[in-house]
């Protein structure tokens, strides 16, 4: 007896995929910053790189936690998520800038970048 084919499930946000490769990423620039600058290089990557990741997480969190019952309530949950996550970066770099006096910029922001553009195109990749 033949059956019909399984319906396949649609594609979920990739978010393992993309804090995998923004880990990847940071880890390669911690690598070059504790090559060029030591143990500030390191940790000013490594900082710059995990402002991305825990930014991310707090949207996903967050726009799981919406009730898309309607296009306008998924919207506005999509906004409340997109805000937190800005206010997360803004506030990280605050701390990080005024109490880590060592900071290695060049590492810093190279990875703050680096894993801002990863997670662009790692939701362009198909699993």
């Amino acid at each position: 007896m033949l059956r019909p084919a399984a319906p396949e499930t649609p594609s979920r946000y990739p978010a393992f995929r993309i804090v995998g490769w923004q880990l990847v990423v940071t880890a390669v620039v911690v690598a070059i910053g504790g090559w060029a600058a030591g143990w500030h290089g390191v940790l000013s990557g490594l900082f710059g790189g995990i402002i991305n990741v825990s930014a991310g997480i707090v949207f996903a969190v967050l726009a799981g936690l919406g009730n898309p019952r309607t296009a306008v309530t998924t919207v506005s949950a999509m906004i409340r998520a997109e805000a937190a996550k800005i206010t997360v970066i803004v506030l990280q770099f605050w701390i990080v800038l005024s109490m880590y006096k060592d900071v290695v910029h060049g590492a810093f922001f190279g990875a703050f970048v680096a894993t801002l553009l990863v997670t662009q195109a790692a939701i362009l990749f198909c699993d």
